[in-house]
């Protein structure tokens, strides 16, 4: 699949806008600097002024951290999902929503797939985290219980993982594309918990309700380290 630029309309071009200028200024003071920093850097690709064009931004990271884009028409299989971040592919549609659902989506977009995922791919760390993650969910397509806890790491995490420190900082991507759920993150109520890998691999959610509580690392690296960690714990050969 491709993404034909051409097909944007003037209201897609609109919506977007509408959506980039807002939630850039909503998470001022709410999001991680390493976020603010990646989108800063991706400007000249990542901006209010136009949709994205995903060949550009295969471009601007060819000599950077080396992702790309890979246009997706929805929730594709899980082994192929694995497969294409363990590749550095990146997954996303092409479609945007309406003006009417700016607030509210049953299904991700490309705004959350591009505002919200790919800047912090620009990261060093969390790009090898991103790639790590998905090299070991290749080891185990075969085992669920551990996809299933991968599911949850992902879960709390990429999708709505913070940054502990006085007040907590969002790096998650479901979190930073959604205009409500950044303002609750940051508010007192919900619970915010230290991140610990082997009670986030066991910690049930729900798809379908906001938020009760979120997950906070201590940094960046603290993601790299314990995917590392899992990686070792999972593929050691007993009796070695």
């Amino acid at each position: 699949m491709k993404q034909h630029m051409n097909a944007y309309t003037a209201q897609d071009q609109l919506v977007w806008k509408t959506l980039f200028e807002r939630q850039f200024a909503n998470l001022q003071g709410k999001v991680s600097g390493a976020y603010l920093d990646a989108l800063h850097e991706m400007s000249s690709v990542m901006n209010a002024q136009k949709i994205p064009d995903f060949a550009e931004i295969d471009e601007w990271f060819s000599s950077r951290t080396g992702w790309k884009m890979e246009v997706v028409p929805g929730l594709i299989p899980v082994d192929e999902f694995f497969r294409l971040l363990a590749e550095k592919r990146f997954c996303s549609s092409t479609w945007l929503r309406s003006m009417d659902q700016l607030d509210y989506l049953e299904e991700p977009d490309m705004f959350h797939d591009t505002f919200g995922h790919v800047p912090l791919l620009a990261n060093p760390v969390f790009s090898d985290f991103m790639q790590t993650f998905g090299e070991l969910g290749c080891q185990v397509l075969d085992e669920p219980e551990k996809l299933a806890a991968l599911q949850r790491l992902y879960w709390f995490t990429i999708e709505f993982g913070m940054i502990a420190g006085k007040q907590p900082l969002i790096y998650g991507a479901g979190i930073i594309s959604s205009f409500g759920e950044t303002n609750r993150a940051v508010s007192n109520d919900v619970e915010h918990k230290p991140f610990v890998m082997e009670e986030v691999l066991e910690m049930p959610f729900r798809t379908d309700v906001v938020q009760e509580h979120y997950v906070c690392i201590a940094h960046l690296e603290q993601l790299f380290e314990s995917i590392q960690q899992l990686t070792e714990q999972w593929t050691t050969v007993l009796g070695n």
